[in-house]
């Protein structure tokens, strides 16, 4: 899935922003402006850091893995106009520096980059806000530093290994079923051996226009198109993609992700948590969305009823005052 970040710029998440506004009573997030960040020296590499706004610190993290912040900074950048927003490009990512063994991208190392990055902005605590894999890294990051947490916000999350492979379980499932003449060409090279991270596959893979399955109103993609002047590795890094999540990452997870379950450790979380989720979304399914209400059922659960993957951008004010509100707490 992270095939298509690089026809649409999504990845596990989409990669849409406002660049029009035709209905007045519907606001799409505002068409950043150029980027005036930073690189600062994490854990002995450069990270990119933009920070935007004056208040309550809010970092976002984002999904993929392998998305630079840009489009989180697009959703939720009308924020900063009451706190603090924190944009960075996690190891390996958008302006970020590059490992030279890809075996170095890890979900703990995200996350002591995230730390570290807290530290080094001098902050005692924060809001951190993940989407899609991001989630995953905030997650591990609320169960390992709960000191250094104020709130928690998860949009379109993972609770464990299980739901991300369900996610791949779920794309496939609409790939076959949607595009049976494509699905003929990617099983037959199934068949021969061929893996995700093949690129032969990853051509093949990639050009199925499975933007419905992140976007759920077809309007809005027109409305949030979003076409940034950056080079596709910029965008999704692919290394730290089948590093994490492994080398046939379309089919059968791997990597990290294989090793991840939160969901006997949810309850431990103290701060104020905040779940949002779409109900059209493919990837983070309602199916498994709604375990979140058993596994952590201290937190505040958004379901966003127009929405896919996205619903940050999809139901952009709805998002807006949930998240002010939030805040608040």
């Amino acid at each position: 899935m992270k095939h298509l970040l690089l026809t649409i710029a999504i990845c596990c998440t989409a990669v849409f922003a406002g660049s029009a506004q035709k209905k007045s009573d519907k606001k799409a997030p505002k068409t950043p402006e150029v980027s005036t960040g930073h690189k600062m020296l994490i854990n002995g590499d450069s990270l990119y850091v933009e920070v935007v706004g004056k208040g309550d610190p809010i970092v976002c993290i984002a999904g993929g893995p392998g998305n630079s912040h840009d489009y989180m900074q697009l959703y939720a950048g009308d924020l900063a106009e009451n706190y603090q927003m924190i944009y960075f490009d996690a190891f390996g990512r958008g302006y970020s520096a590059r490992a030279e063994n890809p075996e170095e991208y890890s979900i703990d190392r995200d996350v002591e980059d995230l730390e570290a990055l807290r530290k080094a902005l001098g902050l005692e605590k924060w809001t951190v806000f993940g989407h899609s894999y991001g989630t995953v890294a905030a997650q591990a990051y609320a169960l390992k530093y709960p000191n250094s947490l104020k709130r928690l916000v998860l949009a379109a999350a993972f609770h464990s290994h299980e739901m991300w492979q369900a996610n791949c379980d779920s794309y496939n499932y609409n790939v076959k079923t949607q595009f049976p003449e494509k699905w003929a060409v990617i099983d037959s090279l199934r068949k021969e051996g061929y893996i995700s991270s093949d690129s032969i596959f990853a051509s093949v893979y990639g050009s199925v226009p499975t933007g419905f399955m992140y976007i759920h109103d077809t309007h809005n993609r027109k409305k949030l198109e979003f076409k940034p002047d950056m080079a596709p590795d910029h965008m999704m890094n692919l290394k730290v993609y089948f590093s994490i999540v492994g080398n046939d990452a379309d089919f059968f997870v791997g990597g990290d992700i294989i090793k991840t379950d939160f969901r006997r450790q949810l309850k431990d979380v103290k701060v104020p948590a905040l779940l949002l989720f779409g109900r059209f979304d493919y990837v983070a399914t309602p199916e498994y969305a709604v375990q979140y209400k058993h596994y952590m059922p201290q937190a505040q659960f958004e379901m966003f009823e127009n929405s896919g993957h996205n619903p940050m951008a999809e139901e952009h004010e709805k998002f807006l005052k949930i998240m002010k509100d939030f805040m608040e707490k």
